[in-house]
Parts: C-alpha cells; sequence; structure tokens
C-alpha cells in the first residue's frame, strides 16, 4: 500500500544559541512525527547570522544529528569529545543522563547549509550515558539512479527496488533513519517504508508533488502508513530529507534543552544542571 500525504508543516523563521538564524519545524509530542522532535535548518550566506554559534549548552533525555551540506562545525562537550565536520559529514550526540556541549561554526566557513535533528529517547534509555560520534563526509553511503541521487546517513534505505544502501549510523533510537535525497527535473521514485514507521520528508530545495499540489522548500511532509513512499519532483527537481522512525508513543515533556516524560523529570533535570551534576 503506498503511503499518501496527511499533513503539512511549513518551517517558522527562529534564532537559536547566540542569534543564530534558522528555520524551525517543531513536532515535541506530534503523533505522526514521533519519534523526531524538531528539524533546524540553518542556511546563510552571510556570515553575520550564524558566526556566534551555538556555546556551552546542556541537553538531558534526547539526541542531536547535525548533518552538513555546506560549511563547517567544531563540536566540544564536557565528556572531552571534540570534532570537526565540513560539507556533507555529520556529528550525532546521545545527551543520556546529561551532557553540556557547544557547536560553533569553523574559522573559514564563508557559507552555511545544514540541518540539526532532534531524535527522542525512550524513557528507559533517558538516563544512560551520553554518546558521541563523528560521521565524516567518506563515511556516508552513496547511491544514484536515472534521475535521482541518495546519500545515506543513518539506517537502511532501498529506493525502487535497488540494493539496500546502508547508513553507517544505527545508533539512533528506536530505529531512527535520515537520507539525502536529490530528485531531477519530474522525476518520480519509490521509497520502501515499514508500515508502522512514522515517515516524513523536510524539502529543502524546489519542490514536491503531492496530493494534487506542489510543496515548496522549507515544508515538511507527513506520510499515512504503508509499505512504499512514491515521491515526485516538480519542474525545478527537489532536494529533501527522509527520516524514518518507530513511534515510542510516551508522553513527551519538553523544557529548552530538555526533554523527558514528566514534569518532575524536567525539574530534576534543572536541579542536576545548576548543582553541576551533568556530566559527572
Amino acid at each position: 500500500m503506498d503511503r499518501q500525504l496527511q499533513e503539512v508543516i511549513r518551517a517558522q523563521a527562529s534564532r537559536d544559541g547566540a542569534g543564530v538564524a534558522i528555520q524551525r519545524v517543531a513536532g515535541f509530542g506530534h503523533a505522526a512525527m514521533d519519534p523526531i522532535l524538531m528539524i533546524d535548518e540553518l542556511r546563510s550566506e552571510h556570515r553575520e547570522d550564524f558566526a556566534a554559534g551555538f556555546p556551552p549548552h546542556p541537553h538531558r533525555g534526547m539526541q542531536t544529528l547535525t548533518y552538513m551540506k555546506h560549511g563547517g562545525i567544531i563540536h566540544e562537550d564536557n565528556q572531552g569529545n571534540r570534532g570537526e565536520i565540513r560539507g556533507g559529514g555529520a556529528q550525532y550526540m546521545s545527551a543520556g543522563r546529561g551532557i553540556v556541549h557547544s557547536e560553533m561554526p569553523t574559522q573559514d566557513s564563508d557559507g552555511l547549509h545544514g540541518f540539526q535533528l532532534w531524535f527522542n529517547l525512550p524513557a528507559a534509555d533517558k538516563m544512560a550515558a551520553p554518546r558521541y560520534r563523528d560521521l565524516p563526509v567518506d563515511e556516508l553511503a552513496r547511491g544514484s539512479g536515472g534521475s535521482y541521487r541518495i546519500t545515506a546517513v543513518a539506517g537502511d534505505w532501498e529506493l525502487q527496488g535497488s540494493d539496500v544502501l546502508r547508513g553507517p549510523l544505527h545508533e539512533l533510537a528506536p530505529q531512527a533513519a535520515l537520507a539525502d535525497i536529490s530528485l531531477d527535473a519530474g522525476a518520480e521514485v519509490a521509497v520502501s517504508t515499514e508500515d508502522d514507521e512514522s515517515v516524513m520528508a523536510y524539502i529543502y530545495d524546489g519542490a514536491i508533488d503531492a496530493r494534487g499540489g506542489l510543496h515548496p522548500a522549507r515544508s515538511l511532509l507527513l506520510f499515512s502508513a504503508g509499505e512504499r513512499l512514491p515521491l515526485r519532483a516538480g519542474s525545478e527537481g527537489a532536494g529533501l530529507l527522509l527520516l524514518r522512525g518507530r513511534p515510542i508513543r510516551e508522553p513527551v515533556v519538553h523544557y529548552g534543552p530538555f526533554v523527558m516524560n514528566t514534569q518532575t523529570e524536567i525539574e530534576q533535570a534543572i536541579r542536576d544542571y545548576q548543582s553541576g551534576r551533568f556530566g559527572a
């Protein structure tokens, strides 16, 4: 059964960190996005829009995946991790019980285009030890057909009956996956999916033709259940992030950088951070 377009959410202009300009789709508690919590797109040719970066700040109870198409980002945290990725690379972090990190643009970044995605953690894993991993561009899996190109960052992907393309990152919970797909003008492809997964597409270039209309860049498309996702690009082609994941179906309570299951757990996270227990 083919998946059908169910809902469209437009990204909203915002600022985060030390004033970084972003386009954001927030889905905390949105059943059709579960386990994805948030999608931020960072895109500017003007260094003043991102130069101040994201100075040290805490997280608990969630995971981040940062994927850069252009420009560079440096990650540092209080666990002793440091990583630098440039155009095409990615960074994974699981905050677990608590981490303090920073993400700053490299000094030679004359423009920036990338994404940070937040994924939820099941209650059983929210207080696990923090983890971090760099994914350089040459470790990502790539494939192509006559009218499409795909980069698999996380999870396994199969397009139009082709061989399965295996992204190097399999730590995302629960069984979440990310791919970057580029479609030529008017191109049509079909992506294999599991019926019980959440599946969505964030369009960053061009447009996708679905349910009788064109959906432009900065749109998140949410799809119904099914085992096959057909995609058709508009007349200018399309660039999109495809995301999949098993819904966790647990309460989501969100406060700033903390994502827990109850308000009591949020209050405990604030106390733990203020008392210096993060990273202990």
